[in-house]
């Protein structure tokens, strides 16, 4: 058969036959073919399956399921008419309860693989409503000059091309039901090249979208896009620059605000600032949270990387004390002001980078009962060196990516004298390969 070039290698050409082994961290069917790894998109382990080769690397290869031959029992019907095309989910032809399976396995392989170490017990998954669960999303924009045509979506998988789409059931439907309508609106300004994006930012209440604009709006524009926003009870944003310049089209800036009903708590933030994207299961992943750290009423607690106080103000509500800290200034504000909101005072923040700790800040001069962590991607490692002269028994970590968490947890056994007490995955993201987690170390 022929072969292709793209990006220097050479590409197989035609369709080839593969019986598929496991899933890739990715979601991505594993086989391997004269000895060489290949990840196949759309495949499932267990299933003989004909695929098209899509890129080729010294290590491995890609491609993307032509035809099933033999399938899975575990295969359902995706949800979305996009999935085959759009690179916004990865798991849709897989049942969401093995969907959750393979995420607590990714768990657990990454603790056995990297850290080599077991979790004493292994907790349940915390799951939700699969569809129409996203709040927060960042939307390509695009304007198709030859089709004359507008286009309002995420990226097509592997591309930089937006997906063509009416709709998205993964977004709340308030946005996602109507993306083909949006998309009809901007093809009707005079500045319909000039869109790269929009952001979507959800709150309880209110709704805002930022418009990313490279040219100004004209006054019919701001008037169509106002009005078609406030038909649809949304907010409209535009950024002409920097993050800094986001601001709202006409009127005064809207407050968002999420609540924990079981925490009887509310917070307030902007649409740039970083919350989660799926209400449910925040919610259960503080209560969680919460059982698992077990605050008493004398203790002291660290939270770090607090952001706008998610866990610190629910764990100021069960003990004596909480610091929490942040890089983020405006979060850090954020997180004092909610703090006021809400009628509590035994909480203080401080602004640090704690990528590159410095173990003379005040928060660092005092012993604590308990330290919870819930970093970005890249994890905790920088502070980790640090926490044993903190002198803290347990440690909650929240993890979004479980190859860190996995790096960091080997830091704390190894090095630190913790054990993993109990660890489990949280469904944040449906449908994706994201694994969100939460393990429990404490002090041996």
């Amino acid at each position: 058969m022929g072969r292709r070039r793209r990006g220097g290698k050479k590409i197989p050409q035609g369709s080839f036959e593969a019986e598929i082994e496991s899933l890739s961290h990715d979601g991505r069917g594993v086989t391997h073919i004269d000895g060489k790894t290949v990840f196949i998109h759309g495949a499932l382990p267990g299933e003989k399956v004909t695929f098209n080769y899509t890129r080729s690397q010294r290590r491995y290869d890609e491609g993307v399921v032509d035809e099933i031959l033999q399938a899975s029992s575990q295969r359902v019907e995706p949800g979305c008419e996009n999935f085959s095309l759009c690179g916004g989910c990865s798991l849709q032809h897989l049942g969401a309860e093995h969907q959750i399976t393979y995420k607590q396995q990714t768990l657990l392989d990454a603790f056995q693989h990297i850290a080599g170490i077991e979790a004493q017990t292994v907790m349940p998954p915390l799951i939700s409503e699969p569809w129409g669960y996203r709040r927060k999303a960042r939307l390509g924009v695009k304007y198709v000059a030859k089709k004359g045509k507008v286009l309002v979506g995420f990226r097509e998988r592997g591309s930089s091309f937006v997906t063509v789409m009416q709709r998205c059931p993964v977004l709340h439907p308030a946005i996602g039901e109507k993306l083909g309508a949006l998309a009809e609106v901007i093809q009707s300004l005079s500045v319909r090249d000039k869109i790269p994006q929009i952001e979507v930012a959800m709150g309880d209440e209110s709704i805002i979208l930022i418009f990313r604009l490279l040219s100004p709006l004209s006054d019919d524009d701001a008037e169509i896009l106002g009005s078609y926003c406030r038909q649809q009870k949304w907010h409209c944003y535009i950024q002409e620059g920097g993050p800094q310049t986001v601001r709202p089209l006409s009127g005064d800036a809207v407050t968002l605000s999420y609540h924990l009903p079981q925490q009887h708590l509310q917070f307030e933030f902007l649409p740039t600032d970083f919350t989660q994207v799926n209400t449910m299961i925040n919610r259960r992943m503080i209560s969680q949270a919460m059982q698992w750290l077990n605050p008493q009423s004398d203790e002291t607690i660290l939270d770090l990387f607090c952001g706008l106080g998610n866990f610190t103000l629910p764990l100021a509500q069960l003990c004596n004390s909480v610091t929490g800290v942040e890089g983020d200034a405006a979060l850090v504000e954020r997180a004092r002001q909610n703090a006021d909101n809400n009628g509590i005072a035994n909480v203080d923040f401080h602004v640090a980078n704690l990528y590159e700790p410095d173990d003379d800040q005040p928060w660092m001069q005092q012993h604590y009962d308990a330290v919870l962590l819930d970093p970005p991607r890249s994890g905790a490692q920088e502070i980790i060196p640090l926490l044993p002269r903190l002198d803290a028994r347990r440690i909650l970590y929240v993890s979004c990516y479980p190859g860190t968490l996995a790096r960091d947890a080997a830091l704390l056994v190894r090095e630190h004298g913790y054990r993993l007490l109990q660890a489990g995955v949280m469904d944040m993201f449906p449908h994706t390969a994201h694994v969100e987690s939460m393990a429990l170390f404490v002090r041996k």
